[in-house]
């Protein structure tokens, strides 16, 4: 089920900030108010396509802030694992020099709530508790408003990895519907013509485009 339109799943858990320091307690309700916040699940430390997105997450952290959002990711690995990751050289396929705040989710239970969980727990006939399916997270990305509302979110297979500036489009995208009162139609990028939500407004920007 979507979380579109919806208050985001709240959580406190183990994370790395600043690439160096493990706090117990990390919650997004800190940006509640305050900030946009792009969230995002990767499912695996010391993998492959994994480290080329957090890496490319970091390449545009300058951007998302100049926009006033911040970036945080999660996986279902363990605070001391995401910490190890940060200290290992990127020619060692590490992601040293990632600052964002990385979640750590080892009970998988923010990666379920989120609903990208590869897998669910299940029961055999004779009533022993198993799990089916990847116990990690699938690529989920996840825009959410000032008012911890979920505005945008995709869901990729594990070989299938994002694309940074396309979750910067959709930041500038909702901050220009929230300022400007207009919709946003395909491929529309900042400085681009949007439209009013109206059917003279859709005549009028099919007519030109």
């Amino acid at each position: 089920m979507s979380l579109v339109g919806k208050k985001a799943p709240m959580f406190s858990a183990p994370a790395v900030i600043n690439g160096e320091e493990i706090v117990e307690s990390f919650s997004l309700d800190q940006f509640i108010g305050n900030k946009e916040v792009v969230f995002f699940f990767y499912p695996k430390d010391f993998t492959f396509v994994c480290p080329t997105e957090i890496l490319a997450f970091q390449e545009k952290l300058a951007e998302f802030e100049r926009r006033g959002v911040a970036v945080v990711g999660a996986s279902t690995d363990t605070e001391e694992t995401h910490l190890a990751w940060l200290m290992t050289s990127k020619d060692q396929g590490g992601i040293e020099g990632v600052t964002y705040p990385l979640v750590a989710d080892a009970s998988k239970t923010i990666a379920h709530n989120f609903g990208v969980l590869a897998g669910e727990w299940n029961y055999t006939e004779d009533g022993q508790l198993t799990f089916e399916g990847a116990p990690i997270a699938y690529r989920g990305s996840f825009l959410i408003d000032k008012n911890g509302v979920v505005r945008h979110e995709t869901i990729n297979d594990f070989p299938l990895g994002r694309n940074i500036d396309e979750m910067i489009r959709l930041v500038d995208a909702l901050h220009h519907v929230e300022k400007f009162g207009e919709v946003c139609p395909a491929n529309w990028e900042e400085g681009k013509e949007a439209m009013s939500a109206t059917k003279e407004g859709v005549s009028a920007y099919l007519s030109k485009n």
